[in-house]
């Protein structure tokens, strides 16, 4: 029988993305521990409303705290780049309405705000101030059971694959692809070896073409990928690279660390945090990233060709690494605390 009271969660999402993958997660762990779960909070038996993210639906948060219900805020990063770079003015009033809906729940709607990172706890603070909210700091996590290093996978024998996982590339990120692939064409010049970056996500064609145009590094589009396949995409390669500035727990890095996929970033947003020296490499941006300046390819490419010389070495750390902090029940048994606490 499934026990009361029942936790309310806004918005319903679909589509690619960490969020989505982290509401059908998170939704799934709660009912197998007998909790109903729904997107009306104004059902009578609802004890707490999870807001992930921003939400339209600000009226249905108001209602809720009249209720006396508990609102959780679950917070990533904000929109930045389109105050560094011109990406259309209609990208332009997306970002900054996502981030005025994003700051007027964290500081006037949250009884309690859950930071997927330090790095994201730090940044909101320091950019909008603290809140009269609690808070606390929770990773993503993964079942481990399901991302795990042994099972199906084709990781190629003749040469090395160096793995890109996004939702969405394009929209003023795709500075990323452009430093995997210089970063591919590095290695295969210093290891005299092949080196295909294999890049999975929905990338716009004219992206494609630039890339196909201006760099000479071997590239395969594998587009988007279902869910369910991941773990066999990661155990298909050597090495993921984390190609977003800035993030502030991405998933693809915690779901191929469980893989015991090693990890290299610019050691920017929260990569430092997730990704310690036995599980992959994080290496220095060389310039003021905030900026988007330029980075350093070159330091990006030694800390990769570590990790390659070292792989086995690396594969474990990274599984140990995830089994420490990004198990699927120690991220749920926390976010039960935030929502229903004792």
């Amino acid at each position: 029988m499934l026990s009361s009271p029942s936790i309310a969660l806004l918005p319903k999402l679909d589509g690619l993305g960490g969020p989505t993958s982290f509401q059908a997660k998170l939704i799934k762990s709660l009912n197998a521990r007998g909790f109903r779960t729904t997107f009306n909070p104004q059902d009578s038996d609802v004890g707490a409303l999870l807001v992930i993210g921003g939400t339209k639906h600000l009226a249905q948060i108001w209602q809720a705290r009249r209720r006396g219900i508990r609102v959780v805020h679950r917070l990533n990063g904000m929109n930045w780049i389109h105050k560094k770079r011109r990406t259309g003015l209609m990208h332009y009033l997306r970002s900054e309405y996502g981030n005025l809906i994003l700051s007027t729940i964290r500081k006037s709607m949250a009884d309690h705000i859950i930071y997927q990172s330090q790095f994201a706890r730090s940044w909101w603070q320091t950019s909008y101030g603290t809140t009269r909210a609690s808070f606390n700091v929770v990773y993503n996590g993964v079942d481990l059971a399901v991302y795990n290093p042994n099972g199906p996978q084709q990781r190629p024998q003749d040469h090395l694959r160096v793995l890109l996982v996004e939702g969405h590339l394009g929209g003023g990120n795709e500075e990323g692809l452009f430093n995997a692939a210089q970063m591919v064409e590095l290695l295969e010049h210093r290891l005299d070896q092949r080196v295909e970056l294999m890049v999975a996500g929905d990338v716009p064609a004219s992206l494609r073409a630039r890339i196909t145009t201006e760099r000479k590094a071997w590239v395969t589009w594998a587009g988007v990928v279902k869910r369910e396949d991941i773990p066999m995409l990661d155990r298909s390669a050597h090495l993921l690279f984390s190609a977003d500035l800035n993030a502030a727990c991405p998933n693809s890095v915690v779901e191929a660390l469980a893989c015991g996929l090693p990890v290299v970033a610019f050691a920017t947003g929260s990569l430092s945090e997730l990704v310690d020296h036995n599980a992959g490499q994080v290496a220095p941006y060389g310039a003021n990233y905030w900026k988007l300046d330029p980075p350093d390819i070159s330091a990006l490419a030694d800390a990769a060709q570590e990790i390659l010389t070292r792989l086995p070495y690396f594969q474990q750390g990274a599984r140990a690494r995830a089994e420490a902090e990004f198990g699927l029940d120690q991220m749920v048994d926390a976010y039960m605390k935030a929502l229903l606490p004792v």
